[in-house]
């Protein structure tokens, strides 16, 4: 038998209709689902921003003040996807009334802010899923699954890269996104709080780590009017750029291994280049969302000269058989949007936690603040 869950949505950027259309999409693919979503309300400050997504997209209704949600008992799960600095808010508010999250990563602006929602959850005894996406590309879970079972012997070292272009044009706007109090710690957050989940998810905890960080474009004009995504602005009053736009980390794994994560949102030429290497004592792993169904393989006993494979995921790897039926079909990001909505789902109906959860957000979130102190003390930092 399948139950209604109703379900809001916080925030209607890009994200926000990610996570609606991957509310319409997710039972076409995983048709066992105990939980059918049922779109009950649409939030967003943006004037007409939230009744277009209404009118689009199916919600029973729509408002620009999220607190009226709040106390809608027709809302039992909210997707947050309301920029950095009010994630901690509505999220306490949200799991207070009882309310299960579907939250962006990285759950506010600082590891405090991640623990206090996740606490808050815990408390009122609601489930919590975290957007570490690129954890559910099923080439990723083929990897986890090869590292796990010793398959290229001991991982020894690993290499994580996110560098984007988004933010690489000088026009572009002076959004949230730059300004320490609303956007955190810039590419940080953005960016490098994925590399922190496919490292913990890939490798292992993380036991100590060093970081540099640079502003490149160091100022950007403000909008004069309302921004969605990352839009350009010509003419306004300039601005300074509170945040990071990039970050090269030493890692140190609690296993030994040692790793390498580099993030930028201001690489010219680069278009979510995003994926990692691993080393180990008898092989290696690759993988690059860009060609997100393909991993690169090297196992065996040769050591030198050792040759690499390309193995096309399909059945079997992760959740790829929920969208097709043979290997080398491909997948897009948002399919990875849908599996986790599947996990959010699923652990509201099972009450017990599938997926990226609260914990990974504080754990993300603990590694960044670390990288942050590094940086500013030009030290290594301990994250025992």
């Amino acid at each position: 038998m399948v139950d209604t869950l109703g379900v809001a949505v916080v925030g209607f950027g890009w994200m926000g209709r990610v996570h609606t259309q991957a509310y319409a999409r997710v039972l076409h693919h995983f048709p066992r689902l105990t939980l059918r979503p049922r779109l009950i309300t649409v939030a967003d400050e943006v004037p007409g921003r939230a009744e277009e997504a209404a009118e689009r997209y199916g919600f029973e209704s729509a408002t620009r003040n999220w607190r009226e949600i709040v106390a809608d008992p027709r809302v039992r799960a909210v997707s947050i996807t309301a920029p950095n600095y009010l994630h901690r808010e509505i999220g306490l508010a949200m799991a207070e009334a009882g309310k299960h999250l579907w939250v962006e990563k990285p759950v506010g602006l600082t590891a405090d802010d991640a623990r206090a929602v996740a606490g808050a959850a815990a408390e009122a005894g609601v489930h919590g899923t975290v957007g570490f996406n690129y954890r559910n590309a099923p080439a990723v879970a083929a990897a986890r699954e090869m590292v796990t079972a010793g398959e290229i012997g001991r991982v020894i070292h690993v290499r994580i890269r996110l560098f984007s272009d988004y933010a690489a044009h000088p026009e572009g706007a002076l959004t949230w996104r730059y300004e320490r109090e609303r956007g955190g710690s810039g590419v940080l957050g953005d960016l490098a709080s994925h590399g922190v989940d496919l490292a913990r998810h890939l490798i292992g905890e993380i036991d100590s780590l060093a970081a540099d960080t640079a502003v490149f474009v160091p100022e950007r004009a403000r909008p004069t009017g309302a921004t969605s995504g990352h839009a350009r602005a010509t003419g306004g009053e300039l601005g300074r750029v509170e945040n990071d736009d990039y970050v090269n980390c030493l890692l140190r794994f609690a296993s030994g291994a040692r790793g390498v994560l580099e993030a930028c949102r201001v690489s010219v030429g680069e278009q979510n280049n995003y994926g990692f290497e691993i080393h180990g004592t008898e092989g290696a792993l690759f993988w690059d969302f860009r060609r997100m169904g393909e991993l690169g393989v090297s196992r065996g006993t040769a050591y030198q000269d050792q040759p690499v494979s390309t193995v096309y995921v399909g059945p079997g790897h992760g959740e790829y058989e929920a969208f097709q039926p043979g290997a080398a079909n491909a997948m897009g990001y948002d399919d990875l949007k849908v599996i986790e909505a599947h996990h959010f789902l699923r652990s509201i109906a099972e009450n017990q936690p599938h997926g990226a959860t609260l914990a990974d957000a504080v754990a993300a979130a603990t590694a960044l603040d670390a990288m942050t102190r590094s940086a500013e003390q030009r030290a290594w930092v301990s994250l025992a």
